[in-house]
């Protein structure tokens, strides 16, 4: 952390949306930067939350993000964002696949009846943005679905420490209509975070 400001982190992946991401954080109040994926864990600041971006097509499912794996080791936050929930998932022996019905628009997400915190004070039935060739398959063990739509069952996860969470959808962008509800609630779960260290 620097000063007062919590110290949230956007690691670019290739994905066209990361500049909305870092916005929102900024819009927000938070001390933001965007950094290269391949940035050495050791380089990092003294973060309070990180963002894994999306990129293309398959990198979710390759494993090729630079050093996110690295990045999953800190002990803060994280939210991974259609190709950073791909990799978590994958990481933490879940799986993602090639989507049967690649998805790409407005799109309806219906909530978990617990969607934890990730989701608090939004309603269980949602417009989001989607920009997807793939998507998650299986939620590693230790995660739970938090939201679905018709044609993508995991379109949010999160483990049960409530310090990893992963959405498909892009709530960076402002067709997905509770978006930056979304985003002050990871805010917040990382000030919480912080406050308990």
């Amino acid at each position: 952390m620097e000063g007062n400001r919590l110290v949230i982190d956007v690691v670019d992946n290739g994905g066209q949306w990361t500049h909305r991401e870092w916005r929102m954080l900024r819009y927000l109040g938070v001390d933001t930067k965007i950094i290269r994926n391949d940035t050495p864990l050791e380089e990092l600041r003294d973060l309070d939350g990180l963002i894994l971006s999306g990129g293309a097509a398959r990198v979710g499912l390759t494993g090729e993000l630079g050093r996110c794996a690295d990045y999953l080791t800190l002990n803060i936050p994280i939210l991974g964002i259609c190709a950073g929930l791909q990799f978590m998932a994958g990481h933490y022996g879940g799986q993602a696949i090639e989507a049967p019905k690649p998805e790409f628009g407005a799109a309806t997400i219906n909530l978990s009846d617990d969607p934890g915190p990730l989701f608090f004070d939004t309603p269980s039935t949602q417009t989001v943005w989607e920009s997807h060739n793939d998507e998650v398959s299986r939620v590693p063990e230790g995660f739970r679905i938090t939201a679905s739509s018709s044609s993508c069952e995991v379109q949010a996860m999160q483990n049960q420490t409530n310090t990893r969470f992963g959405v498909q959808f892009h709530p960076e962008v402002n067709d997905s209509e509770y978006g930056e509800a979304i985003f002050r609630n990871f805010v917040d779960i990382c000030n919480r975070a912080r406050a308990s260290k």
